[in-house]
């Protein structure tokens, strides 16, 4: 193997740089975040530069792709992405390429299910009741519930979920589960389900979680029947992705009260619409689309890169292959 042509697409400090080029000697590196961003601007002498290196590249690292990459790199073979939702990147050209897409799925379990657990507690400790009284000044009691002995329903039972099933049940929660990838028990699990029985999931379920990647098959999986199916006491948390909720049906759920509240990171159309009844409905807590976010995010996600480099260049099997028919 000759030298390999690596591109950075995004902003790296220089102990990412280091670290990325300090693996072997054979690592061409070359930074064109610059570049992307101006071509991104319609700088048309970026796009011509940037075409130049992208006609030699072997290796992709970034949280966004050159438009028609795979038609600009002809001699491209591998692109790790910075996130672990990979939808975007699936359009027809990589769907049809010979091209690996690897991702970084396992990073974002922590914060993510930190903000699960967060969201729980604000309802059950009404929080948002506890902000309003504060707003105007009222000092009127009331009774707050505890998570212990609720029952907690996770779909899907990834590093996310996992995680999510550990944290509640050192809550002393009950933990439900549906996985269509997973059927024997999984620790911290109390009853693991099959996916043709998520009705039994979501009506025993004090909250419902969604993380699950969005793929045909979980499009709009919770629409309004699943949400009728749940207890009107119920609360649904989707920090997956906004289409695997029906948007229009939830909000409906939501004021009329089929469901009692929901905790939601990610929505239908990002930013959300300013006209969106979302932000007005007092039993919805929101935040926009921050999860996953953590201080040193890019630190970890270029370690993931760099440990998948290291396999590259040594010939073997990289973490987070994306089987891109399947959507995860």
């Amino acid at each position: 193997m000759g030298s390999i042509n690596v591109l950075i697409t995004v902003v790296l400090d220089d102990e990412c740089l280091k670290q990325i080029t300090g693996i072997s000697p054979k690592i061409k590196l070359a930074d064109v975040s610059d570049l992307f961003r101006a071509e991104q601007s319609g700088d048309p002498a970026a796009k011509g530069k940037l075409d130049a290196l992208l006609a030699e590249a072997e290796v992709i690292y970034g949280l966004r792709l050159p438009k028609k990459v795979i038609t600009r790199a002809p001699k491209l073979k591998w692109v790790q992405v910075m996130s672990a939702g990979i939808e975007r990147f699936l359009d027809t050209e990589m769907m049809e390429s010979r091209v690996m897409l690897t991702n970084v799925s396992g990073i974002h379990a922590i914060p993510i299910s930190e903000l699960v657990l967060g969201l729980m507690l604000m309802f059950v400790k009404q929080a948002p009741l506890s902000f309003q009284l504060k707003q105007e000044k009222q000092w009127r009691r009331f009774t707050p519930s505890v998570l212990h002995s609720k029952t907690v329903g996770i779909v899907g039972l990834g590093s996310i979920g996992r995680e999510v099933a550990r944290l509640a049940r050192t809550f002393g929660m009950r933990v439900l589960a549906v996985d269509v990838k997973r059927m024997a028990q999984a620790r911290y699990v109390d009853i693991m389900l099959p996916s043709d029985q998520l009705w039994q999931l979501l009506a025993e379920s004090d909250f419902v979680v969604l993380s699950v990647p969005l793929t045909a098959e979980t499009k709009n999986l919770i629409g309004e029947k699943e949400l009728r199916t749940m207890k009107s006491t119920a609360y649904l948390i989707n920090i997956a992705r906004g289409g695997i909720a029906d948007e229009e049906s939830l909000i409906r759920a939501l004021d009329e009260h089929w469901i009692a509240g929901a905790g939601l990171d990610v929505f239908a159309t990002e930013p959300l619409p300013t006209d969106s009844r979302l932000w007005e409905l007092p039993n919805v807590i929101l935040s926009p689309h921050i999860a996953g976010s953590m201080e040193d995010y890019i630190i970890r996600a270029t370690g993931v890169f760099t440990e998948n480099l290291r396999r590259y260049v040594r010939g073997k099997k990289l973490l987070n292959v994306v089987n891109k028919k399947k959507g995860y």
